[in-house]
């Protein structure tokens, strides 16, 4: 059972995404909240496997959510994915380095919808391919980082060739094509990459990846 917490202050839209989702067999919505703090609290009470949380929220925001739920060892397990208004608002990126392991606009198709949960419940790639490039795109200006401190320097070759191919928005097939590997073991070589940097999920490969100058953004 795929167990969820809804965050949004608009109560049509908790409403909404809880009839949808308590529709199916193995999705649970296990408890919803109105502002941040109320969320905070109710994620490390029911330590859900995802929460879908809202970006402009009263009292604490999405982002800030978002940052507190990654940074809670206690909380490591739980997929925080973040609802929005609009397909590419300025504040997206902002939630992926905070921890994001992706987003959802909020007039999703309901069948994109369940399956975009059931993928970050498995701790798959949330990020549709050409999401991930328009973010890499138009977030991305330039690295901002070194390398020194990420954990790259522990990747081998292989690795840090899948992690920059996720970076560039490639799914796991795509990776294996473009490397000559099964689909199992490029996810082998970025499910060990992400231990090694210790990047919760996808998402934060990607963010990773641009900040440290892994990947250099291309011009769209």
């Amino acid at each position: 059972m795929i167990r969820v917490l809804l965050i949004d202050d608009q109560p049509l839209i908790r409403s909404g995404f809880r009839a949808l989702l308590d529709l199916e067999d193995d999705i649970e919505v296990v408890a919803e909240a109105a502002d941040g703090k109320e969320g905070l609290a109710l994620v490390k009470e029911h330590l859900p496997d995802i929460v879908l949380i809202d970006i402009q929220m009263p009292v604490v925001d999405g982002i800030e959510a978002t940052r507190l739920i990654a940074a809670d060892p206690a909380l490591a397990q739980v997929h925080v994915v973040i609802l929005t208004n609009y397909g590419m608002d300025e504040y997206i990126f902002n939630a992926l380095r905070a921890g994001a392991a992706g987003f959802l606009v909020k007039d999703i198709l309901p069948e994109d919808l369940l399956h975009a949960v059931r993928v970050a419940a498995r701790g798959d790639a949330l990020l549709a391919p050409s999401i991930t490039r328009k973010l890499i795109n138009r977030y991305v200006a330039q690295p901002l980082n070194t390398t020194a401190g990420t954990g790259l320097e522990e990747l081998t070759n292989r690795e840090r060739e899948a992690v920059a191919l996720v970076a560039q928005g490639l799914s796991n097939d795509e990776i294996a094509d473009h490397m000559v590997i099964s689909p199992m073991t490029a996810k082998t070589h970025i499910n060990r990459a992400m231990a090694k940097v210790h990047a919760r999920d996808r998402a934060q490969l990607v963010v990773l990846a641009y900040e440290s100058g892994l990947v250099a953004p291309r011009n769209s």
